[in-house]
């Protein structure tokens, strides 16, 4: 099982980045795909998941990142608009078989990428 995330990269407040975590080695239609992110000294924390159709945010990014899968292209993507400072984090994609109520939690995630990194400069 692979998870490959791509698309991080150094933009100033109120640019825009397209992340994306092309998966292989797993059904992807029965999984359910979150994003999470991890700044130098925090714990890592949920930003989006996507679930059957359905579409979870953290508060900190409602409104500005979507999230979406293309099935054909077996990929998932995280929209990130309006970029503020505090957004620059690792961020990572995860798989998992959890349905919404504990799709929030890291430690449902059965899969993880790599990381991509985003900077966001004021």
């Amino acid at each position: 099982v692979q998870l490959q995330a791509s698309g991080g990269g150094r933009v100033q407040a109120g640019g825009s980045l397209t992340l994306s975590c092309t998966v292989s080695g797993l059904t992807f239609t029965r999984y359910r795909w979150g994003w999470f992110r991890q700044a130098p000294g925090k714990e890592r924390e949920f930003v989006a998941a996507w679930s059957s159709g359905s579409t979870v945010y953290a508060d900190s990014v409602k409104g500005r990142f979507t999230i979406s899968r293309a099935t054909a292209e077996k990929t998932v993507y995280l929209q990130l608009n309006s970029l503020k400072p505090e957004d620059t984090a690792i961020y990572y994609c995860a798989a998992t078989t959890v349905v919404l109520s504990g799709i929030r939690s890291p430690s449902m995630y059965n899969y993880w990428g790599q990381g991509t990194q985003v900077t966001v400069s004021s």
